[in-house]
């Protein structure tokens, strides 16, 4: 049956008719059909009423990246176990610098729980696993990486939505388009939020004028905490597995293994603090 049908399709691409879908796929295999399908989405984007300003800012000189791709199909981290992932990520580095980052930035989140109801060493938990706390959240060019992932066939959809929230956020102010780098798939700032949480969740919570997860800790502490919060944070309960708030941590990341990691880190920083 696979034969028969690549034969069909081999047959209607000769006779100038691809069915829809064989083209569609056809074309998102193709890094040749990259500039074609980015002017379409400048179009839709603009339908969809982000501004042009925004829309050419983000998306002029964006290029088909095929690292991403590369990347994209070689995610192997979660298929470890809790014992292996948590062994490397829980390591003494991040529990000392975590316990100083508590110590240094207290009131700060002693004000953030005041308002979210999240304790400062989940949130610092979460800081050191994403990023070494802010050292190292990546170097991708956000716009492209998401416009590569969008035109891609395996989760198009998605990506698009993140490609035109990445947009949102040009024009709401929040981020120079030079200014959006992160990781390979689109996350952002010091704990990797994507472009649609950046959008929903980001807090300008020391009153700046912008929300910025890139550079100001505060912005990322609260944002953080706002997420949490969002998904049901149930303020004083516990967050290890079996606990209420263990399942808000799964929101976070849907890997169990992740999810029990950022439980045992911030269990630990809590004992220290």
């Amino acid at each position: 049956m696979r034969y028969r049908t690549g034969i069909l399709v081999f047959i209607a691409m000769l006779a100038g008719s691809v069915p829809p879908a064989a083209a569609a796929t056809a074309t998102c295999r193709d890094p040749a059909g990259f500039e074609a399908w980015l002017g379409d989405i400048k179009q839709e984007a603009a339908a969809a009423g982000i501004p042009q300003q925004a829309i050419d800012a983000g998306l002029d000189g964006v290029a088909y990246d095929p690292s991403v791709i590369s990347r994209d199909r070689g995610q192997r981290v979660f298929k470890q176990s809790f014992e292996e992932f948590s062994g490397r990520m829980v390591n003494a580095y991040r529990v000392t610098k975590g316990t100083r980052l508590l110590r240094q930035y207290a009131g700060t989140l002693a004000s953030i729980e005041q308002r979210y109801g999240v304790p400062g060493p989940v949130i610092v938990a979460i800081w050191g696993l994403e990023t070494d706390f802010g050292a190292v959240s990546g170097d991708f060019p956000t716009v492209q990486s998401l416009a590569t992932l969008a035109y891609d066939c395996r989760r198009s959809d998605m990506f698009k939505g993140y490609l035109f929230d990445a947009l949102r956020l040009i024009a709401r102010g929040d981020l120079r388009p030079d200014e959006m780098r992160g990781a390979w798939a689109g996350e952002l700032g010091q704990t990797q939020f994507t472009t649609s949480a950046y959008l929903k969740f980001g807090v300008d919570f020391d009153g700046r004028g912008r929300a910025d997860l890139i550079h100001d800790v505060p912005d990322v502490l609260a944002s953080t905490a706002n997420f949490l919060k969002s998904y049901g944070w149930q303020r004083g309960a516990g967050w290890q597995p079996g606990e209420p708030n263990f399942p808000v941590l799964l929101q976070w990341n849907k890997a169990q293994v992740y999810a029990r990691t950022i439980a045992l880190l911030a269990e630990r920083l809590q004992d220290r603090s």
